[in-house]
């Protein structure tokens, strides 16, 4: 693969990728990537700019992240991978039984169920710990002066917040959600294109984290608030529950496809279905990307895989499979095997036992980082916290109500967990970064931009603007509406149940920064389907 191939056919109106030497951060908000390279600029690294960069988009892009979600990270550094789960716990007082003495007999979307602790504070503070060169004061200063300064809202970001608003002005009537429209639609609405939004609220929480190293939102003074708010409301969550969170430094698993390997962070996070997709998938040829059979296995393949994901997948210690398993080479063959010339209804299988914001950050030393938070269903649970601008996660929503499946609702448990970053190596040496969110879309969104990549040459920005498809459940598939109109007919003869979708941004939203091994120049691409750009220098 030629990294500074500038290859867009047959997207003739892609976007070139951006290039650059010293630097690059790209991202799905201008002012966050301008954030990003504002700290390396300052000396910091990869990883402090990816820090500034994550806290910055709680602020300017509220509808998809918080600092009450959660977030994992790959982190490439002095010739290793390190991958990081900071993903939160249920509360421990948390059960089934629990949850349905409150009336619930499927876990609500909204209000303090399906809450569980926030892990965003604690990748920043473990990331800036282990690997930043700047203080958290200085790194996190950018996103503080947003917060208190405010900033114009962007086209794409104006109109997921409208959304959210007239969904919540609907649904979320009970006194536990004022504090969400107080700070998010002080007005009586949504704030519009171009109108200043600030919460000085979110920006003393912030200052709060840096100064404290995160520990005042786990043990100290913004711990109690969530506590008192949770009590108040009848809630599960608990100042213990916050004073026993850690993030977790974990291995990060990995598939070699067709020379390439293809790393993830393993379950509870669902990347282990893009790497099964791409496992089954590098026993077929692929000569040409636009073709009806191309798109038909990859769409059986991810099937097959998400199937086996929905069954087997939660935190690891309660897996009866492990990663090894569902991404050995004979598995992988046997799943294979089952692709037809027609759509299938997709099962789980058995192994041999053996909504999101999404950077991509690279400096000039080497470091690359992979990083993604995610508050979940955009704003998440409808809550924050009185004076803190803390908008809660409701990730505790994908847990099960049967206690004989393997992700069931315990107290003390991480969830099946949709969020996901992506990196690439070859060799002992680093590809990059890559990622697209977007709930269920995420691992698909992967193997695509990987297959783009690896099978098909084409460059970061032409990766990303390729049309892309969604399967959604049994044969329904979703494609966007630029989609190749007689691949779609083709693939509907195959027995595909093909949509057309009007709504780009129901396709993910990606980043991608690659490194040329010889020059160490950096390439990137940012989403077309939305407000991203790629700041570099």
């Amino acid at each position: 693969m030629n990294f500074l191939n500038d290859q867009s056919y047959p997207y003739s109106n892609t976007r070139h990728a951006t290039y650059a030497k010293n630097g690059m951060v790209a991202t799905s908000q201008p002012l966050a990537s301008q954030a990003g390279l504002e700290i390396l600029k300052k000396g910091g690294n990869a990883i402090d700019a990816a820090i500034a960069t994550a806290a910055c988009l709680t602020v300017v892009e509220p509808t998809s992240n918080g600092i009450g979600g959660d977030a994992f990270a790959l982190v490439w550094t002095k010739g290793k991978l390190h991958g990081l789960n900071a993903s939160g716990r249920s509360p421990k007082n948390i059960s089934i039984d629990a949850v349905k003495e409150k009336g619930y007999e499927e876990i609500p979307t909204y209000g303090w169920v399906p809450v569980t602790v926030p892990g965003a504070p604690g990748a920043w503070a473990a990331l800036s710990e282990k690997f930043g060169k700047l203080p958290l004061t200085e790194v996190l200063q950018p996103a503080i002066t947003y917060a208190e300064e405010g900033y114009p809202v962007s086209p794409t970001l104006g109109k997921f917040w409208n959304k959210a608003y007239n969904n919540f002005k609907e649904k979320l009537t009970d006194s536990q959600f004022e504090n969400w429209f107080n700070t998010f639609a002080p007005e009586g609405r949504a704030p519009q294109p171009g109108e200043v939004w600030a919460s000085r609220d979110h920006a003393e929480t912030l200052r709060e984290i840096a100064e404290t190293n995160a520990k005042s939102f786990y043990e100290g003074d913004l711990a109690d608030k969530i506590d008192a708010f949770s009590r108040e409301h009848g809630g599960f969550l608990r100042k213990e529950d916050l004073v026993a969170y850690e993030a977790d430094w974990v291995d990060p698993i990995h598939v070699n496809y067709r020379g390439y390997d293809v790393w993830e962070i393993p379950p509870n996070g669902q990347g282990i279905a893009a790497l099964e997709a791409l496992n089954i998938l590098k026993g077929f040829d692929f000569p040409d990307k636009e073709s009806i059979n191309t798109y038909h296995k990859q769409i059986e393949a991810m099937k097959l895989a998400f199937a086996d994901a929905e069954k087997h997948v939660t935190e690891e210690n309660h897996m009866l499979f492990t990663a090894n398993d569902i991404l050995s080479d004979a598995y992988g063959e046997k799943r294979r095997k089952l692709i037809t010339d027609t759509a299938l209804t997709p099962e789980a299988g058995e192994p041999a036992a053996g909504g999101t914001v999404y950077l991509a950050a690279a400096d000039n030393e080497g470091n690359m980082v992979s990083f993604i938070q995610s508050n979940y269903m955009g704003f998440g649970s409808g809550l924050v916290v009185p004076g803190t601008g803390i908008a809660l996660q409701n990730r505790g929503h994908n847990f099960s109500m049967d206690p004989k499946h393997v992700n069931a609702l315990a107290g003390g448990k991480r969830t099946y967990h949709t969020i996901i970053p992506g990196f690439m190596t070859k060799g002992d040496q680093p590809v990059g970064p890559f990622g697209v969110m977007g709930g269920f879309m995420q691992p698909q969104g992967h193997v695509q931009v990987v297959m783009n990549t690896v099978d098909f040459g084409l460059n970061p920005q032409a990766a990303l603007d390729a049309p892309r498809w969604q399967w959604k459940k049994d044969k329904k598939v979703d494609v966007e509406n630029r989609f190749p109109h007689h691949l779609a007919q083709g693939l509907s003869v195959k027995g595909h149940d093909i949509q057309i979708a009007l709504e780009p941004n129901e396709f993910g939203r990606g980043q991608i920064i690659w490194r040329d091994p010889e020059s160490g120049v950096l390439v990137g691409g940012t989403e077309s389907r939305t407000d991203g750009t790629v700041a570099a220098w």
